[in-house]
């Protein structure tokens, strides 16, 4: 199936550019641009779109703010991606709190971009390797009091779906964590999909988020060693 695909961005070169390499892939198609934030909701509503390739900083309406009532449609709204070529960490954690499903820095290549759509598409998550590290230690910087998880969302949970969702926090692919936990692949998604609907959260983006924020995975113990790539969650 076609990937559909809107691209916002203040700057029209930059827009005319990643319409022509998204377009250039046969599974992907650009069916509108936004110049702002606000343009950007109005083509999510009109058009809703599968993923809106999103800049953070824009007039009238920053990216983060878009993104924040873009992902608070009814029914299935798009997948986020944030592009940007500010590598900072006050905008990776918003973004991603916002409910982007990904980030990309602007300096990916058109190969990675198309990829990354289609990441999003298959309801996954993807940051970039370069802001893995950096978003640890945001998480560390502004809940540095995170308690231990003893509410209820986490009580919900079984011990092997909390092991599976502390994996999913640290990086792991499915793959890797059926590995770890000698299971079936299989298994570790019914387990990640019954985690979703307990608390309630969208996909492994929030999911991470989640873990950290109530402490049942610290910074510390956020990267596995084996993590060099891409901070992918497939």
């Amino acid at each position: 199936m076609t990937i559909r695909v809107a691209v916002a961005d203040d700057q029209a070169m930059v827009r005319e550019a990643f319409t022509i390499l998204l377009g250039a892939h046969p599974d992907i198609e650009v069916v509108a641009t936004a110049e702002n934030g606000t343009q950007a909701v109005a083509r999510a509503r009109e058009l809703t779109p599968d993923v809106i390739v999103m800049d953070i900083r824009m007039p009238d309406m920053d990216g983060i703010e878009a993104t924040r009532r873009i992902t608070s449609l009814p029914g299935t709204p798009p997948k986020i991606l944030i592009l940007t070529t500010f590598n900072l960490d006050e905008y990776v954690y918003e973004a991603l709190r916002a409910g982007a499903s990904g980030f990309l820095l602007k300096n990916a290549s058109g190969v990675q971009l198309a990829e990354a759509v289609r990441v999003l598409a298959r309801g996954e998550a993807l940051l970039a390797p370069e802001i893995t590290r950096r978003l640890i230690a945001e998480f560390s910087r502004v809940s540095p009091s995170a308690k231990s998880p003893t509410g209820v969302r986490i009580e919900a949970l079984t011990n092997r779906e909390t092991e599976v969702l502390v994996h999913v926090a640290q990086g792991l692919s499915n793959a890797e964590i059926a590995r770890t936990l000698v299971v079936a692949e299989e298994t570790v998604k019914t387990h990640f999909g019954r985690i979703l609907r307990k608390l309630q959260l969208r996909d492994r983006t929030q999911a991470a988020i989640f873990a950290y924020e109530t402490g049942l995975v610290t910074p510390g113990r956020a990267t596995p060693a084996h993590a060099a790539g891409p901070f992918h969650l497939t």
